[in-house]
């Protein structure tokens, strides 16, 4: 009988140190996965393909080609958390530039961090490059357009259950003029519900 209970014991053993195992699985980068109910890649591409869907949705490109005879130059500004959760707005706000150039319509200039890099080259081609080649000074391209916004939550908690809300918004706004030519909301609404027991 105590060699059962030993052989019985012997099995939980193992089979809780393999049910305490890491167990990695590859999926398809776009696949939908929501472990915690927080922002992640999935919402952060949705609600950019989303917003800028909305943005050419309305006349103010047009607009511009018709009164100056060239696509108009946007730079992504700053996205500011305004949440209760840690995000990574920098994906965010390449989940927007990509869907910015990738759409045709507008041209699109680096933003202030990316500049900074580029300039400093800029002035090493003057000193170390070859005059044909060297890259002329104040020669950027200026933007016309800033887009900027936030994302912003609120949460409803009760016993086990919660509603976690998420508000993106977006203004396109004019450099020259700060007139803002756009603005677009994005609402994510999640109820998630916690289990009962953790293992």
């Amino acid at each position: 009988m105590k060699t059962i209970l030993r052989f019985a014991v012997l099995i939980l053993l193992a089979a809780g140190i393999a049910g305490c195992a890491t167990k990695v699985d590859r999926v398809a980068v776009d696949k939908t996965i929501d472990l915690s109910g927080r922002w992640n890649d999935t919402d952060s591409r949705l609600v950019a393909e989303s917003m800028i869907s909305d943005v050419f949705a309305h006349p103010w490109a047009d607009n511009f080609i018709a009164q100056n005879g060239q696509k108009p130059v946007v730079i992504v500004g700053t996205i500011r958390n305004l949440s209760s959760e840690h995000l990574e707005t920098g994906v965010f706000a390449k989940d927007i530039e990509r869907e910015l150039v990738n759409s045709g319509k507008v041209k699109f200039v680096a933003n202030a961090n990316e500049r900074t890099e580029i300039r400093q080259e800029r002035l090493e081609q003057q000193q170390f490059s070859t005059e044909e080649t060297a890259k002329r000074l104040a020669a950027e391209t200026g933007a016309d357009y800033m887009l900027k916004g936030s994302i912003k939550t609120q949460m409803d908690v009760e016993g086990r259950e919660q509603v976690k809300f998420y508000q993106t918004d977006l203004e396109l706004i004019h450099i020259e003029s700060n007139e803002k030519v756009w603005i677009g909301t994005k609402k994510i609404k999640k109820l998630v519900k916690k289990p009962l027991f953790k293992i």
